[in-house]
């Protein structure tokens, strides 16, 4: 363990004073509409969970004791993104390229992922949040795999939410899989070159019955999409946050809302005029 007992106790009451103070009671159900319906929700949401180590380093702490408190704060986010509406929510939890970090973190990391579902599966029930998982599920460690197909199984039939987790995952590695994906099909006649677009490209992706996202927040304050739904966030709004991930709160997902609510939504085209 890369905590001893006495490093825990004081970890978890740190951790929750930071999550007393990042709580954010919610409005009032009769407050709840009315507050709803002044801002437009993106349907799929796209999150990248950077700061973790920064925190960490601001408070003294071990880089795992930032990922601990990360881990916590997805909860969170899952609950403020359930009251408003948010119907996919895509999250960064480990890239294809965090493999090259020191081995203890990494390990920290796999620990916390089977912690984190041990502990809150629970409450994702509770909230009618299904699981599922995007990226080179295949070459994780066996042990990584069975949790993630336990909490697909489990969570098969919630339909409030879509958590989707992108582990081991990077954008263009999906790509290269789903053009071997293709490939594979045109050797075996099923489909011709002609015929492939950009249609056939989606459809061949990691999870491709959802839609793409419309909004993708980074937390940190750093301005690069570092390898993250690269074929479906091409047109996606970007809104960066100069807050750590663990202290992202309620209150930072309603600003990146309202900024989303203004944004016009060209898509390549026009502006649509506005009638008087």
């Amino acid at each position: 363990m890369i905590l001893s007992k006495g490093n825990g106790k004081f970890l978890a009451g740190l951790f929750s004073n930071i999550s007393s103070r990042r709580h954010k009671e919610l409005p009032p159900a009769a407050e709840t509409d009315k507050q709803i319906e002044q801002l437009k929700i993106p349907v799929h949401l796209g999150v990248i969970m950077d700061g973790n180590g920064r925190w960490a380093q601001k408070r003294h702490l071990p880089r795992s004791a930032g990922h601990r408190a990360g881990a916590e704060n997805l909860k969170e986010l899952c609950r403020n993104c359930g009251y408003y509406g948010v119907r996919y929510l895509t999250v960064y939890a480990f890239s294809t390229e965090n493999w090259s970090r020191p081995d203890d973190e990494v390990h920290a990391l796999m620990e916390l992922f089977v912690e984190f579902f041990e502990r809150y599966d629970p409450e994702l029930e509770k909230e009618g949040i299904r699981v599922r998982f995007s990226g080179d599920i295949n070459s994780l460690p066996e042990e990584i795999r069975a949790v993630c197909a336990k909490a697909e199984k489990n969570s098969l039939n919630r339909n409030r939410m879509d958590l989707i987790i992108a582990m081991n995952y990077g954008g263009r590695r999906e790509i290269m899989h789903a053009c071997q994906k293709i490939a594979r099909e045109v050797l075996d006649g099923k489909i011709f070159p002609k015929d492939i677009s950009e249609t056939t490209l989606s459809g061949h992706m990691y999870i491709p019955d959802i839609p793409d996202p419309d909004l993708v927040i980074r937390p940190s304050g750093e301005q690069r999409m570092s390898n993250f739904l690269v074929w479906e966030a091409a047109y996606a709004e970007f809104w960066v946050s100069d807050t750590l991930w663990p202290d992202f709160g309620f209150d930072d997902l309603t600003e990146a809302f309202r900024d989303y609510t203004g944004r016009d939504r060209r898509f390549g085209g026009l502006s649509k005029p506005v009638n008087k």
